[in-house]
């Protein structure tokens, strides 16, 4: 429950980076994967935050030898504030599934802050506007934008919608699919092969979360014509119970994974010249399953990836990714 204190703003004074916020108030199980340490209402739909990045996450070090934090970590601080905000300033319910419809990010490569020694204090500037409500008065969607500065520095921006169901709700919209169906451990990619970490930009064999084989797309069969298994790339999480992944258990493929598939499907498919993107978009149209995988196709042109995530005869997901 909220307080006055909380309601009217809390504490005036510098934001903290100390200690972080409620792990489940950003739904993860695993406190160090928790990113926010501090967030503040500064007016209408209007907050500012404090993320604390470290200086090698396990699955998203620094690349390429440089000192730079992934850009993911942008989305998943952004992903973090998408369910703190409405589950503390909305009215949305500890127990709703939220949603993402929609996400987008942008990287200025000239500002970016740098990871020098211990972790990078990001400050977040975000603006909750296109909120929905249900007749109880909680929030039923909303749109979320976020500036995020190092320093006085902006050096990012991103955004993107969400939705938020009850139980019910979100049975009815699950049908039979509902429930923590996640693949068990030893079960996922059975004798398929995997791009080498390396040329996908992964930072070890079980960050890799794409595989070779043929697609669950509907195109039917590799032959006649059709895609060589080799040449096919499902979305296929190699550990389950990957601890950034699968922090928690799901009844589908979360968007993380999906964002994370198509970079190292971009990565793959541009011989290793596409591996940091500076900016991209993912639009979820449908849920997508664990079984069958998912077929991820990419088309790299110059410095732009685009990609879809088919499954079933059905674009799931689309989007772009661009590089610099």
């Amino acid at each position: 429950m909220m307080d006055l204190f909380d309601e009217l703003g809390g504490d005036t004074g510098p934001l903290s980076w100390s200690r972080t916020v409620p792990r489940e108030t950003v739904h993860r199980a695993s406190v160090a994967e928790v990113l926010l340490t501090d967030v503040r209402r500064v007016g209408d739909g209007r907050f500012e935050a404090a993320a604390c990045w470290p200086r090698s996450h396990p699955t998203f070090p620094r690349g390429g030898g440089t000192d730079l934090h992934s850009p993911l970590m942008i989305v998943e601080t952004l992903r973090q504030l998408g369910i703190y905000l409405p589950l503390r300033h909305y009215g949305v319910a500890a127990d709703a599934r939220l949603l993402i419809t929609d996400l987008f990010f942008r990287l200025d490569p000239a500002a970016e802050p740098r990871a020098a020694f211990g972790a990078t204090e990001v400050t977040c500037l975000a603006t909750v506007g296109g909120v929905r409500r249900g007749p109880d008065g909680a929030a039923t969607g909303l749109r979320l934008e976020v500036e995020f500065l190092a320093g006085d520095r902006a050096f990012a921006l991103a955004g993107g919608g969400a939705r938020f169901l009850d139980a019910g709700q979100y049975a009815a919209v699950r049908a039979d699919r509902a429930g923590p169906v996640r693949p068990s451990p030893g079960a996922a990619g059975a004798g398929r092969r995997r791009p080498d970490a390396g040329t996908v930009g992964a930072h070890a064999p079980h960050d890799v979360v794409v595989a070779h084989g043929a697609g669950a797309d509907g195109a039917g069969p590799s032959g006649a014509g059709g895609p060589r298994p080799q040449d096919v790339l499902l979305v296929e999480p190699a550990d389950p119970r990957h601890p950034f992944f699968f922090d928690h258990a799901s009844d589908h493929v979360p968007g993380m994974v999906l964002l994370e598939a198509a970079r190292q499907a971009a990565a793959r498919q541009s011989g290793g010249t596409l591996l940091r993107p500076t900016a991209g978009r993912l639009k979820a149209a449908r849920f997508t399953e664990f079984d069958p995988p998912a077929r991820i196709l990419c088309v790299p042109h110059h410095s732009t990836c685009v990609f879809r995530v088919l499954q079933g005869g059905e674009q799931k997901a689309f989007g772009t990714l661009h590089y610099r």
